[in-house]
């Protein structure tokens, strides 16, 4: 079967297999990953919970881990990174999106998700996953959407029927903000309110909420997801007791980067659309859209991928690493790629 659809693929040349099937439905593509949404739950004011059959080409993941979702929003294709939910050992995908204000993908799933919705998916990234063997003893701690990676670990040894000891301690505004409130009671996790008394723990994270809930932390694994604050907070008790080497943590929140505008030369050509400017010393996705384009894009950090696009010709920076690339025709990802000089890019 898979020799015939070989040569299936190749006749259907140039637009292959998979656009054809799409046509009778979206879900019979053999190399795109895709996910149907079988239910929709929206478990706060302003957050969306998605449940999606993935398609066959989907090989899972491991708990922690997160995937690039895709959804085409008024002609044009958006992606995000969101964090499976659920047991890696159990079937299916459940992702948890909060509703930023300012988000554009985010906020048109939470108005518009439905089940039936597909939605593109990549296999799944990240290297924020709990080791094999499993650490004798673990501290999970998570804040607001942050949950998803570190409730899909918790589940995932729930699965496994571990034996260690775990603690866990979910923060969030109020009880009307928790995130999967009553399975965490059921699970007797910690949960902390920031802003509202009634919870387990009252207040921003601290050593002494620390020492409560694990007083053993000095000798355990800990893994860390969630607002930039809590995130500092946990990094800074760690580091002081130089304990920096078992802390883990997963954030997506954009790199500091310093650009050097001022100094900046040669011109950016978009051989494409056939725009040309001024190199500005920005990004390229951002000169992309000061020139008036639209290139796909998702995190605008380096994590995604989405606006990968091939640079024809010139020398681009780093943003992140600082290193050069001057190869012809290679491709390099926009959001955090820097003119050095003239460059063209096929966009």
């Amino acid at each position: 079967m898979s020799k015939l659809a070989s040569i299936a693929e190749a006749l259907l040349t140039p637009h292959g297999m998979d656009r054809y099937l799409e046509l009778v439905d979206p879900m019979l593509v053999r190399r795109e990953i895709r996910g149907v949404v079988t239910d929709v739950r929206r478990q706060t004011a302003d957050t969306v919970t998605l449940t999606l059959r993935p398609s066959r080409a989907w090989r899972g993941f491991t708990a922690g881990q997160y995937v690039r979702v895709s959804v085409d929003i008024d002609g044009v294709r958006r992606t995000r990174c969101y964090s499976p939910a659920g047991s890696h050992h159990r079937d299916g995908l459940e992702l948890t999106i909060k509703a930023d204000p300012d988000g554009l993908v985010s906020r048109h799933l939470w108005r518009n998700a439905e089940p039936g919705m597909v939605l593109g998916l990549s296999q799944p990234e990240g290297r924020f996953t709990l080791p094999t063997p499993r650490p004798d003893r673990l501290v999970l701690i998570s804040g607001g959407s942050g949950i998803t990676p570190v409730l899909s670990m918790l589940r995932t040894l729930a699965d496994e029927n571990y034996q260690g000891e775990v603690a866990f301690v979910h923060y969030a505004n109020t009880a009307e903000d928790a995130l999967y409130r009553e399975e965490l009671i059921y699970r007797d996790t910690v949960l902390a309110y920031t802003h509202a008394d009634g919870g387990d723990l009252r207040g921003f994270f601290s050593r002494a909420h620390l020492e409560a809930v694990a007083p053993w932390y000095r000798t355990a694994q800990t893994y860390v997801c969630g607002p930039k604050p809590l995130m500092d907070s946990v990094r800074s008790v760690y580091e002081a007791d130089g304990l920096g080497e078992q802390l883990h943590t997963e954030e997506f929140t954009p790199p500091e980067l310093t650009f050097d505008t001022a100094n900046a030369t040669g011109r950016v050509r978009f051989a494409h659309s056939g725009k040309e400017i001024d190199n500005s010393g920005r990004p390229l996705l951002e000169q992309a859209e000061d020139a008036g384009l639209t290139p796909e894009h998702g995190c605008r950090m380096g994590i995604c991928f989405s606006c990968t696009k091939v640079k024809n010709a010139g020398t681009v920076r780093n943003a992140m690493s600082g290193e050069l690339s001057s190869e012809e025709n290679e491709e390099i990802q926009l959001c955090i790629s820097v003119p050095v000089g003239d460059v063209e890019i096929n966009c």
